[in-house]
């Protein structure tokens, strides 16, 4: 594929949309001293504290050594504990601590801002119609995994 048929291509627009909205989160979140995709992760543990190291990788679909930095920044910011589980000493459980908790409303706040920026100048009908272009295409992407 030539490079013009490239960058004219749905899959090069969409791989910009994405990091164009990274760059806009993790601006906003900057603001509350998140780092990208450290919400994702309070937002697993604010439905379900006590996961396990490896479940919360799965859930959050990174590679178990992602999800251990990514937990130990968040350790060391104050937002989670580690602790062992009471019946396999091998697993770690995480638990949010009251500083994690008391992120959930402004987390919440950033992604409703982050929604209404990005959806700006789309109607109801066109939000609902790309919502579900983006699931088919998502899909399409994951059929088979």
């Amino acid at each position: 594929m030539e490079q013009e048929a490239i960058t004219e291509s749905t899959g090069y627009l969409l791989a910009h949309v994405c990091k164009t909205h990274r760059n806009k989160a993790s601006e906003l979140l900057a603001a509350i001293d998140l780092y990208v995709g450290q919400e994702m992760f309070l937002l697993q543990l604010w439905q379900r504290d006590g996961l396990s190291q490896s479940e919360m990788a799965e859930l959050v679909h990174v590679q178990p050594a992602t999800a251990s930095r990514m937990l130990d920044r968040l350790e060391a910011a104050g937002l989670v504990k580690r602790r062992q589980d009471s019946e396999d000493g091998r697993v770690s459980r995480i638990f949010l601590t009251q500083e994690g908790h008391n992120l959930r409303e402004p987390v919440r706040n950033m992604w409703a801002e982050l929604e209404s920026i990005s959806m700006a100048n789309l109607t109801i009908d066109e939000r609902i119609l790309l919502r579900r272009l983006l699931l088919q295409v998502y899909q399409n992407l994951t059929e088979g995994d």
